[in-house]
């Protein structure tokens, strides 16, 4: 099986020149606001230009519903290639330096190739991810860095996932009652397996109603393909801080090839994905081989924390419902806020031991900005796409709606 090696990045010839040159390793960033524009916006990763264009190519007439038509029949099972992945969310600065990107990253300062250790580090400025994918079995993910490349391969029943700047690998398998009724679950966190234009593009498709607008705003070339471009926007009268999202469509197979998200406030794009080489063909051979290079620490999913599979998964939607019990959506369309009631207590109580109204906000105030209203008093903290108010009595307003709306739906609730 096909070997990775360490402190550098494979060459396989895909490549070509853009190979990554030796330096500095990216940081690793994480950010508890980007969760929420995640969950609220739909997607929180964009794409910068993916290949010069050499003019938008003439291509036949098609309505918008004809182009959601086409984008919905495509069922590519097998391509491979680059994406480049830049965002801008604008996350908040402290006082004295750092940002609440910088509250979520690696604990203890360990190394690990573990997944959960990395799936935020796409929140927060630009990175260039290889893919490959053949059918629901076979998937790759690699995020290339500087002068090193973290990857992540789902064959069969098996994960692994390796990080060649520490030399250390994690490695995950189904349980074996799984296995025998033929249930292969264990794949890609869909944190990773969702960081391409197609399956944002899905996301956001599945949110339009008739509160959007959706026409067909030109051609383009993307990764050397021919596209039409999707262009889906909040209606004139909405509170959504979301100004437009353009989706780059390969015209000859209808799969989503670039993700443009632009907030209502202007300036570079918050969120943008899309390929800047892609091949519909089967990937090459040995690419979902991995055997650990030689000393490399492995680190086997503990058999402790892995459900039978009488009730695979069942243990981890249990303890997401209980964490949103509490979750109340308000609004429609863009304009749709999340109300979350955090039990008593835990909102008003800060990491000192401070209880009491007013003490979340208060640990807030060097993030966001106070605010009054019908409802009391709280503390909004913004990004360029999300909004959040944290009120003194514990409720938390999550939305992609300006301050205002926030405030109206605090009031509202009262």
């Amino acid at each position: 099986m096909a070997r990775i090696r360490p402190t550098q990045v494979a060459d396989d010839g895909f490549w070509d020149d853009e190979r990554p040159s030796r330096g500095k390793k990216v940081a690793r960033y994480a950010a508890p606001v980007a969760v929420a524009v995640a969950g609220i916006a739909a997607a929180t990763i964009g794409l910068v230009p993916a290949l010069a264009s050499t003019g938008d190519p003439d291509l036949p007439k098609i309505s918008a519903q004809e182009l959601i038509s086409k984008m919905a029949a495509s069922d590519a099972q097998q391509m491979s290639g680059s994406v480049k992945i830049t965002t801008d969310l604008g996350i908040p600065s402290l006082p004295g330096g750092g940002s609440l990107a910088d509250l979520g990253g690696a604990q203890g300062g360990e190394e690990s190739a573990s997944p959960e250790s990395r799936l935020m580090e796409l929140v927060s400025g630009s990175h260039t991810l290889r893919v490959a994918t053949d059918g629901p079995g076979k998937q790759r993910v690699s995020i290339v860095e500087n002068a090193a490349e973290y990857s992540m391969i789902h064959n069969g029943d098996e994960i692994w996932a390796y990080d060649s700047g520490s030399n250390s690998a994690y490695h995950a398998t189904a349980p074996e009652e799984a296995k025998a009724k033929g249930d292969h679950r264990q794949e890609l966190p869909k944190d990773l397996r969702g960081a391409t234009p197609q399956e944002i593009a899905k996301t956001v498709l599945a949110s339009v109603d008739d509160t959007t607008d959706v026409t067909v705003d030109g051609t383009s070339r993307v990764a050397g393909r021919d596209a039409y471009d999707l262009l889906i926007k909040p209606k004139a009268d909405s509170d959504s801080t979301i100004g437009s999202v353009r989706i780059a469509v390969d015209a000859d197979n209808g799969v989503p090839l670039k993700f443009t998200l632009s907030p209502k406030s202007g300036g570079k794009a918050a969120i943008d994905v899309g390929y800047t080489k892609v091949d519909f063909g089967k990937p090459k051979a040995g690419t979902f081989d991995f055997t650990p290079p030689k000393g490399a620490k492995v680190t086997e999913e503990r058999k402790a924390d892995r459900p039978e599979a009488k009730d695979f998964g069942t243990k981890d939607f249990k303890d997401a419902q209980g964490a949103l019990s509490g979750l109340k959506v308000v609004g429609e369309g863009w304009d749709s806020v999340a109300r979350l009631d955090t039990p008593r207590g835990a909102a008003s109580t800060t990491p000192g031991g401070d209880s009491g109204p007013g003490a979340a906000s208060g640990l807030l105030g060097g993030f966001g900005k106070e605010v009054k209203g019908d409802f009391g008093s709280g503390t909004v903290v913004s990004t360029r796409l999300v909004n959040a108010l944290l009120t003194d009595d514990g409720k938390v307003f999550v939305g992609a709606v300006d301050k205002d709306a926030l405030v109206k739906a605090a009031n509202a609730a009262k």
